[in-house]
């Protein structure tokens, strides 16, 4: 059965301490998965999309949680390996809406790095209308790395359209890696979704410049939590934030992608993707965990009828 998205990369099985309460002197934690790919596919999920996420969990209990839970938002894990000699990994945060959080990763030689190209065949992106990825998967490891570039083929053979988030992690290299290994790929996707500061480690100190050789469309997420989305046909569209309550910021960006994608494949306009982006974002952070306030569409409906009743935040066209 084919999928209308298809995403590829990490999943983890998250331990998220009780909120407020420092890493080091937590006692109780809660279950839950995390990982850029998995948010967004649960993401888009929710909202009504078929969704396949390709990846590989070890063949532990760790796996059998993320997997059951990936199942349980409705994303097809069909095409998942659990892969008997290798971990899943874990990564274990705190919580906490004004200060930084503390975030551990156990994912060294975890199954998601032995992602190959082999893994990838064909028919697990026929019917696709986008595939989306992130920076963190190649950076895992070089099978990875070579991997994301199959997908890329893949999803262009498919002629889905290729969404791209750069998601730079410093903790799994220096900026001069990132630069190495992610830079390349922002020519190759068609829609990229990335913070200012991730293009400046990137090297493209103009992000209208990378509309010129790369991605059709381009979102730029600013230090203030706006957005601003660059395009070859309608030029651009800044969207500021909704203003809410932040229980825990962690997840907003791939909250943010899963809105601003659903927007793509219904047909909004620009400034309607802008607007479910932010809304998706607003949601996410009221609720602890990275899945817990993700809408589904009736919901997102919703809470754009009452954003907007509200006045809050009022998108503007940059000439």
């Amino acid at each position: 059965m084919s999928a209308e998205v298809v995403v590829c990369g990490e999943a983890m099985l998250l331990m998220l301490a009780e909120p407020g309460v420092p890493l080091e002197h937590a006692l109780s934690f809660r279950r839950s998965v995390a990982g850029a790919e998995s948010n967004v596919a649960a993401g888009l999920a929710r909202l009504g999309h078929s969704v396949r996420w390709l990846g590989r969990v070890g063949d532990d209990p760790a796996g059998r949680s993320v997997l059951a839970q990936l199942r349980a938002q409705g994303v097809d894990t069909g095409y998942a390996v659990t892969d008997p000699e290798a971990p899943t990994g874990v990564l274990i945060r705190d919580s906490h809406p004004a200060r930084a959080i503390d975030v551990q990763y156990l994912r060294a030689g975890s199954a998601a790095s032995r992602l190959s190209p082999e893994q990838l065949e064909p028919g697990m992106f026929e019917g696709a209308r986008l595939v989306h990825v992130t920076g963190i998967t190649p950076m895992l490891s070089e099978s990875a790395h070579r991997a994301t570039w199959r997908l890329a083929e893949l999803a262009r053979a498919a002629g889905a359209v290729l969404s791209f988030d750069p998601n730079i992690r410093h903790k799994l290299g220096p900026p001069d890696r990132w630069r190495e290994i992610v830079g390349p790929l922002l020519a190759r996707a068609d829609v990229v979704l990335a913070g200012e500061d991730e293009l400046e480690v990137l090297g493209v100190p103009d992000p209208a410049a990378l509309l010129e050789s790369g991605p059709g469309t381009l979102v730029v997420k600013h230090r203030d939590k706006s957005a601003t989305c660059l395009t070859r046909d309608a030029g651009a569209h800044h969207r500021p934030p909704f203003d809410v309550p932040v229980t825990d910021p962690v997840g907003a960006g791939d909250a943010f992608a899963a809105g601003f994608l659903s927007g793509l494949l219904h047909g909004s306009d620009t400034p309607g993707c802008l607007s479910r982006a932010a809304a998706v974002a607003a949601l996410v952070v009221q609720c602890p965990t990275d899945t817990d306030g993700l809408p589904d569409r009736a919901g997102l409906d919703r809470a754009l009828a009452a954003f907007t009743s509200t006045g809050a935040g009022t998108e503007t066209v940059i000439r």
